[in-house]
């Protein structure tokens, strides 16, 4: 027990697991996840690709695999984990870490959460602005540049936050019904793209990236490494940390997890390349010209990018995207916060979390330096999912008891607090002062976790006798 008062109940099971009568197919997770994942973070990421100066057998295959192995994350680990308690990732830390512990987690969790959706908020943001003629928001910039983008960013966050605050079922609804057309938008983006770059075969669209070449200004050089690590770890705290088993508990089979694949696929492969495909068509301009004379990356403005190709269904595909991804991510800041007060309604916790999200999207930093956000987010996370894993699976074979917190007592396990702490602490140490490539470290650390917490469980757990006492 870490509570002596019993929370509120409500309809989104946020302390207690899944009923039956509200589990939901395969075809629930399919769009969520494709429109989740083909979102405007791709006009973002996607020209990544170009400024990094990788080739073409670096990117194509290197996604490739990457993405293989997220989906192979999310099926045979999230998923298999969240059908079999259909609890909630802060419901289930909770019992493991003890209520105090987690709350810290929760809160930092749900703002970071908070902290990506306004990423997209200003993603879409651009679009919506180019009818107004809104001055786009530069690599540099932090601060909002003018009434007009804080206007539309406010308006933006309203109406995401009260669609996320309506629940999973709206979530999914939308998600669904929108994925579509984000599909034949990026994919529309793409062979506009491929026709104003005048190419007309494989040949012609391999030498885009043909060899490789030297990064842009202040980029790193991408290898085939980067491009399979970073694939499979950009969203490293939805999949190996646990994430999304806030999403999967509501799944009838374990076997949902493959539709994390339409995400992977048509999201993180086709928009990645249909982006950087976008991104290449903007390099040949006057204005990026400059920007390259006088040594600068030019800039990447997702809405003018979409609608250089496609007109007002690049401006819609973006604000669509900005939403597709939005919506779930202000959904699970929700739960994050409500975790932490289980008596406060849902609906007015996941607005709260919006609030917060539309004040992020306000400032362009979020945005404009999304990739290392992610990748440091995703690096600091990800051990939790560790820890969680190796209770479900190792627990017993060690000798070490699971839901230790819970059974105990106690509201703050210590051998979870060090082994977090001191997973990604090390590496991300021996990252800033080697100057390795921080995905490179994401799985070191992750299983260096994992192992760290079973060993300090078998030190400081009590004696499952000692606990009946």
């Amino acid at each position: 027990m870490t509570t002596n008062q019993e929370p509120v109940q409500s309809e989104e099971f946020e302390r207690e697991p899944v009923p039956a009568s509200k589990l939901k197919s395969w075809k629930s997770f399919l769009g969520m996840y494709a429109g989740e994942h083909a979102a405007g973070t791709e006009f973002v990421i996607g020209p990544l690709f170009l400024t990094t100066g990788v080739s073409a057998f670096d990117l194509i295959v290197g996604l490739l695999l990457g993405n293989l192995m997220a989906v192979l994350s999310w099926r045979f680990l999230t998923a298999e984990i969240a059908v079999k308690n259909r609890l909630t990732l802060y419901y289930q830390l909770e019992k493991i870490c003890g209520k105090r512990l987690v709350t810290f987690y929760n809160i930092a969790n749900g703002l970071l959460f908070c902290f990506l959706a306004g990423a997209m908020i200003t993603v879409s943001a651009t679009a919506v602005g180019i009818p107004f003629d809104m001055e786009m928001p530069k690599l540099t910039d932090t601060m909002p540049n003018g009434i007009t983008f804080i206007l539309i960013v406010l308006a933006l966050g309203a109406v995401i936050s009260i669609i996320a605050a309506k629940g999973y079922d709206t979530v999914s609804k939308a998600a669904n019904w929108l994925s579509p057309f984000l599909v034949l938008a990026f994919l529309a983006c793409g062979i506009v793209a491929l026709s104003q770059l005048g190419v007309s075969s494989f040949s012609e669209f391999w030498a885009i990236w043909g060899e490789g070449s030297e990064p842009f200004p202040g980029q790193i050089k991408y290898t085939f490494w980067h491009v399979f690590l970073w694939s499979w770890f950009c969203n490293a705290a939805m999949h190996i940390g646990m994430s999304d088993l806030s999403v999967f508990r509501y799944a009838k089979k374990a076997s949902s997890g493959w539709t994390t694949a339409a995400g992977m696929y048509i999201g993180h492969y086709m928009a990645w390349i249909a982006a950087a495909l976008l991104y290449a068509v903007y390099l040949k301009s006057p204005e990026a010209m400059t920007f390259l004379a006088n040594n600068e990356a030019p800039p990447v403005a997702p809405g003018p990018l979409a609608y250089n190709a496609i007109g007002i269904f690049g401006i819609l595909a973006v604000v669509i995207a900005g939403w597709t991804t939005a919506n779930p991510t202000i959904y699970r800041a929700g739960l994050a916060f409500q975790a932490i007060m289980p008596k406060a309604s849902t609906f007015w916790v996941t607005i709260c979390a919006g609030l917060i999200a539309t004040i992020a999207g306000l400032f362009p930093a979020f945005a404009m330096k999304l990739l290392d956000f992610v990748a440091l987010y995703g690096f600091v996370l990800a051990p939790v999912g560790a820890i969680i894993v190796f209770d479900q699976f190792f627990a017993d074979r060690f000798g070490v008891i699971s839901n230790y917190a819970e059974k105990a007592g106690i509201d703050f396990n210590m051998a979870f607090l060090i082994a977090w702490l001191a997973s990604f602490g090390i590496f991300y140490f021996i990252s800033a002062s080697q100057d390795i490539f921080l995905s490179f470290l994401t799985l070191p650390a992750w299983l260096s976790c994992g192992l760290l917490y079973i060993l300090l469980s078998r030190f400081w757990q009590k004696e499952p006798k000692e606990l009946n006492n």
